[in-house]
């Protein structure tokens, strides 16, 4: 594996993240962040940590790759999230942008909740692997079509603990 972005650079852009979605909301204001299960779990835990806004948290698993590096295209939710939506601060908390075609789905099954206001944050985007174009709001960093693992980010349900993000080259 080739490391692509070390833990410091990964901790200093999400820093940087959580003070762009502070100054972007009022201080009474609580925000309701969805982590998109499994890889985005590692990124919530740190950004939220590192917002100053009141936060509450919830979680949705959504399936597009299965067990391979290219997106099947087909998006099936798995667990929904489990508190209502409606008239809240919501921020869709995702590890990376790949297609756009699983943060389109999400972003219209949440819009469709009535939520007060819908931004997504997404650690990593591809903007070159795009077939729909989403709306993110907050980007951590965007990098180039390949396949990356660490920081949440999986192969095979391998490697997520890795505490930086690295190019799998095997």
């Amino acid at each position: 594996m080739q490391v692509l972005l070390s833990e410091d650079q990964i901790q200093t852009r999400i820093a940087a993240l959580a003070a762009e979605i502070s100054a972007d909301y009022p201080p009474d204001e609580e925000l309701h962040l969805i982590c998109v299960l499994k890889g985005g779990f590692v990124f919530l835990s740190d950004l939220v940590r590192s917002l100053k806004a009141r936060v509450t948290l919830d979680f949705i698993a959504l399936s597009s790759y299965g067990r391979g590096t290219k997106s099947s295209g087909e998006v099936r939710l798995l667990k929904d999230v489990d508190h209502a939506l409606e008239g809240r601060h919501v921020i869709i908390v995702e590890d990376i942008v790949d297609t756009g075609l699983t943060l389109h789905y999400l972003q219209e099954i949440l819009r469709a909740r009535s939520p007060k206001s819908l931004r997504t944050a997404c650690l990593l985007s591809k903007p070159t692997r795009r077939q729909v174009e989403v709306p993110a709001e907050y980007v951590g960093f965007t990098i180039e079509d390949r396949f990356v693992v660490g920081y949440g980010l999986d192969y095979d349900e391998r490697y997520r603990e890795l505490r930086y993000i690295a190019v799998l080259t095997d």
